[in-house]
């Protein structure tokens, strides 16, 4: 079956710090072969569709240090900065304000500090949406897994468990309804969101490359990635 076509946005969330990564700076403004993740990350989407409205999401104290950055690496990828709230749950919602004037699409939701979505990943997960409604990337477990209760521990079926990634796709007045909602602790993620406000979530495959940049092994690994991409 065909996806319908709708127009596309998204929505890059880069909040961050660098604490587990024992960094100075934000990790969404850490050097990965000599750019920052972020743009690295913003240049995926762009690559995917260029007439995509890109909008990042900062906090407010680091949007002058964005700012010098672009200007530092020449960065001439169209995008709007909308400044995060205390929450991430605010920091999306703040991000959909911006896109007040579109009436329908699908919007995706992004780590910034997931600078290795690839382009199947991309249309999976906007097509499903566009037929769906919500879409969700996420990969198989690969290692065992085991629920801890009580100071015990007892085996589970990994099968039953899939790890999510981002981007998490919808349709754009759907996620704007369900973040009408009042905030709760039990949103970890838009899904939930989403699924809080009744709609079922429709899973896609990701990928194991589509890391999200944490402790300073993932640079390690990212910097391995795009020495791969270049030779290839």
């Amino acid at each position: 079956m065909e996806s319908p076509v709708f127009k596309k946005y998204a929505v890059i969330v880069a909040g961050g710090s660098g604490s587990r990564m024992k960094a100075t700076l934000p990790k969404q403004f850490l050097h990965i072969a000599g750019t920052p993740v972020l743009m690295h990350t913003m240049q995926r989407f762009h690559a995917f569709d260029a007439a995509m409205p890109l909008v990042v999401v900062l906090p407010e104290a680091e949007v002058s240090t964005w700012n010098s950055l672009c200007q530092q690496h020449q960065f001439t990828v169209p995008h709007q900065v909308v400044l995060g709230g205390n929450t991430r749950f605010q920091s999306v919602k703040n991000g959909l304000a911006a896109l007040e004037q579109e009436e329908d699409g699908v919007v995706a939701v992004h780590d910034g500090v997931r600078p290795f979505v690839d382009n199947a990943i991309l249309q999976a997960a906007y097509g499903t949406a566009a037929q769906r409604g919500a879409a969700v990337v996420s990969v198989s477990l690969k290692d065992s897994i085991r629920r801890v209760r009580g100071g015990t521990s007892k085996a589970v079926d990994r099968a039953a468990y899939r790890l999510v990634q981002t981007p998490q796709c919808f349709r754009l007045p759907l996620l704007r309804r369900a973040y009408s909602q009042p905030e709760s602790p039990l949103f970890t993620d838009d899904a939930s969101v989403v699924e809080r406000f009744g709609h079922k979530i429709q899973l896609v495959e990701g990928s194991y490359r589509n890391i999200k940049l944490t402790t300073p092994e993932d640079l390690v690994l990212a910097e391995a990635f795009l020495l791969q991409e270049k030779r290839t």
